[in-house]
């Protein structure tokens, strides 16, 4: 596992991803998902387990929950259950806000392609 910073403050990653939104970056070759709730920020694999489309693209609510934006499956980001148990957790990644900056903790080597 390898921690990469994706943000140089907690500041600049709550200007790029706003409250109830996320975004895609990139950290050792994977695509993250960055979200934002009133809980703080989580980092989640891109793809929705369902049928693959980002998350990115999706929003959050209140629950803490992130939707997908093609078939609004809604994923806890605490503990990346979908809501009704229909498909796969998320594979969520540790996310850390340090003095430099935020990390994201990561497997060292990219998944197979």
């Amino acid at each position: 596992m390898q921690w990469i910073k994706l943000f140089d403050s907690e500041a600049e990653a709550k200007s790029q991803v706003p409250l109830t939104r996320s975004k895609a970056v990139m950290a050792a070759g994977r695509e993250i998902c960055v979200a934002h709730t009133p809980a703080g920020l989580f980092a989640v694999e891109n793809l929705c387990p369902h049928l693959g489309d980002a998350l990115s693209r999706g929003t959050t609510n209140y629950l803490n929950e992130i939707i997908c934006p093609w078939h609004s499956y809604r994923f806890h980001l605490i503990t990346g259950e979908e809501c009704k148990g229909r498909t796969r957790p998320l594979t969520r990644f540790p996310l850390e806000t340090r003095e430099d900056g935020v990390y994201v903790q990561v497997p060292s080597t990219a998944p197979e392609s």
